[in-house]
């Protein structure tokens, strides 16, 4: 089939998905809508006149020829809803879209795919919780996909890349520019391992009504999606909630019951609508995931844990004492977000405890 028909189909005016699987399931494809009578155009259902008029018309063809010039270009991939390296997960979904613009290397039809998203205001708990299930998850041979805002998404994409996991960003935009643009730098990456896939020809903006779309090309393209955090109302809950409409695993990290950022995840959790997962090896249970890599064999270490140079630092000096954030800042010269950041990883992680005042100290038996 013609590329340039492919890519015409969806950019008839007032032509959207339905319409369009309609004309592909009463012609043999793309090239002979655009060679069919008026007459035969308006026996297929949702096709009327002035619907017809527009088909036969040369603004869609015109603007198929931009695009096709621009994909040449760029060396984009146009996956068609025919085509057999189409996301197969997202072709059973009703409303797939006809039409995917890709760049990348990923494999979209990966054994194992799955979404991670959240609000775009993260706590170092967030991320926390993105770098364990990215390191984690590494060990499975999986694709993360999100959608390359600020916050969750970002943060999952970043430590894929970090752990060596394929990862796709999903965009509201056309594959000419970058929103936000401060990922930029990122994406490039993620074309090198992962890539950037889109429904939305060169020229879009990153219009506000474009991010549901873009947010069920999320739910639809991956086997489950996981809420690491989320608000009360915001874009994961809608994927959340589209992810559900398509049968689609969907399960949620709990938080505290006073803090905003985990509003969304325990209402989900709460509301029968996911399931609580408190580390990744949780969601390999669920889904009878077998690890695909071979162990490493352990290092013997005085912890419990694999711990970054900056932890073991932050574990000597409070060997003995109990020491205030504030004075291990001055002693160890870590800026304090990051330190914070250590503090909380070791705190989970059940090595030391926080304690009134900001303090903290090590856990007896470890200390022991």
């Amino acid at each position: 089939m013609s590329l340039i028909h492919k890519i015409a189909l969806t950019m008839i005016k007032n032509v959207g998905h339905i319409t369009a699987k309609n004309l592909l399931a009463h012609f043999p494809g793309p090239e002979a809508i655009f060679s069919a009578s008026k007459k035969e155009l308006m026996e297929v259902p949702g096709i009327g006149l002035q619907t017809a008029t527009l088909i036969l018309g040369k603004e869609a063809m015109v603007k198929a020829k931009i695009q096709l010039e621009f994909i040449k270009k760029y060396q984009v991939q146009v996956l068609f809803l025919t085509d057999d390296n189409y996301p197969v997960r997202l072709k059973n979904c009703a409303d797939a879209p006809v039409l995917l613009y890709y760049r990348g290397n990923a494999d979209l039809n990966h054994p194992r795919i799955i979404s991670v998203v959240g609000t775009r205001q993260a706590t170092a708990y967030g991320k926390l919780l993105c770098k364990q299930l990215a390191e984690t998850l590494a060990g499975y041979e999986v694709l993360i996909v999100s959608g390359l805002a600020y916050g969750i998404d970002v943060t999952a994409h970043q430590e894929s890349l970090q752990n060596g996991i394929p990862t796709v960003g999903v965009l509201a935009h056309g594959l000419d520019r970058m929103y936000p643009q401060a990922h930029s730098h990122i994406a490039k990456k993620m074309v090198l391992n992962g890539g950037l896939l889109t429904e939305f020809p060169s020229l879009t903006n990153p219009d506000k009504e474009n991010f549901p779309k873009r947010n069920r090309i999320i739910a639809g393209i991956s086997d489950v999606t996981i809420v690491v955090e989320a608000a009360s109302k915001g874009g994961a809950l809608i994927t959340a909630d589209i992810a559900n409409s398509y049968h689609r695993d969907v399960f949620a990290f709990p938080g505290r019951v006073n803090d905003q950022s985990s509003e969304g995840c325990n209402f989900l959790i709460k509301t029968n609508r996911a399931g609580l997962i408190s580390h990744a090896r949780d969601l390999a249970y669920y889904l009878g995931w077998e690890h695909c890599k071979a162990e490493e064999p352990a290092v013997k270490s005085n912890f419990p844990v694999e711990l970054s140079r900056e932890e073991q630092q932050i574990l000597q000096v409070l060997t003995g004492c109990a020491i205030a954030i504030d004075e291990l800042e001055l002693r160890l010269e870590i800026p304090k977000s990051k330190l914070a950041l250590h503090l909380l990883n070791l705190e989970m992680q059940g090595i030391l405890t926080s304690l009134p005042g900001k303090l903290y100290q090590l856990n007896q038996d470890i200390s022991s």
